[in-house]
């Protein structure tokens, strides 16, 4: 049977990652793009009014401190409308949407988009399972220093498929924040897979990992989760979270089967509610891998 972990440490835990990270990024890029960032009912609201990924912008973290309520969405919403986003993302653990979630939606404007899988471990499970992660001849993986943040930084957009504007800026300033521990995959010297672990008290959370196309089904993505699961177990932690793609029949999420194998297992599929601003475009948007 899986551990006890609470909805709340989950996304408190992704909410304080994506605070974290978008925070990172300096002048003049944060007013060039309009970043922007606020903490509004116990959860957090992040916007980049120019992300040609539609990514940068969510809010998050909600319905723990204080109950989701339609006044404290309508300051969400004013938020955005008043940074000029023209989309942004809405993420609320099934446990926390009130029973009139679908009236506040139709009167904010805010659909149902695609979901998101949430996955945790305890960190002697991950220890024991990702033990026997396998990386083929020619890889290796280890910790990023701040001499190779570029290099590291340049991959996630790319193994990504989404714009460099943002992601690149903040994967870059994240190898040198406190708590954060980049890693890469590489071959010959060269960077081609990245991943890193953010590390605070007894939570280790995953986030960004990714492979270059021509590196994939060669154990770099295993070999990096194992790799963060030392990390986290040397720093202290006792659990371990990450999101994920949705698997849709007819679909095969890799990273979704990689974190299982290395002792995750899902906690509860999550919806994304969208807000476009009217009249603007929109796009579908990517979401980096564990």
């Amino acid at each position: 049977m899986a551990f006890e972990i609470s909805p709340e440490t989950l996304e408190k835990a992704e909410a304080e990652v994506m605070y974290e990270i978008e925070e990172g990024v300096t002048e003049p890029a944060r007013s060039a793009w309009g970043l922007d960032s606020t903490r509004l009912g116990g959860g957090v609201v992040l916007a980049m009014r120019d992300d040609p990924s539609d990514y940068w912008s969510k809010a998050l973290g909600f319905g723990f401190d204080e109950p989701v309520t339609l006044p404290l969405m309508e300051q969400v919403i004013a938020f955005y409308r008043e940074r000029g986003v023209r989309r942004a993302t809405i993420q609320l653990a099934p446990s926390v949407i009130p029973d009139n979630w679908s009236a506040m939606c139709e009167k904010l404007g805010i659909e149902g988009g695609h979901a998101i899988r949430k996955l945790a471990v305890d960190i002697d499970s991950a220890v024991s399972a990702s033990a026997r992660a396998k990386l083929d001849e020619g890889l290796e993986v280890g910790p990023v220093g701040p001499a190779e943040a570029a290099a590291w930084a340049e991959m996630l957009p790319r193994a990504m498929g989404m714009p460099a504007q943002g992601a690149q800026e903040m994967a870059a300033a994240s190898v040198r924040r406190p708590g954060w521990h980049p890693f890469a995959g590489r071959e010959a010297g060269a960077i081609v897979a990245i991943a890193t672990l953010r590390t605070a008290g007894e939570v280790g959370s995953f986030f960004a990992g990714c492979t270059l196309p021509e590196a994939r089904r060669r154990g770099a993505q295993s070999a990096l989760i194992a790799a963060r699961v030392r990390a986290a177990r040397d720093a202290g932690c006792r659990v371990l979270v990450v999101e994920t793609f949705d698997e849709p029949p007819g679909t095969h999420n890799s990273s979704y089967h990689n974190l299982l194998r290395a002792g995750f297992t899902m906690r509860y599929s999550r919806r994304n509610w969208i807000w476009n601003n009217p009249g603007s475009g929109t796009s579908t948007g990517t979401e980096p891998g564990a």
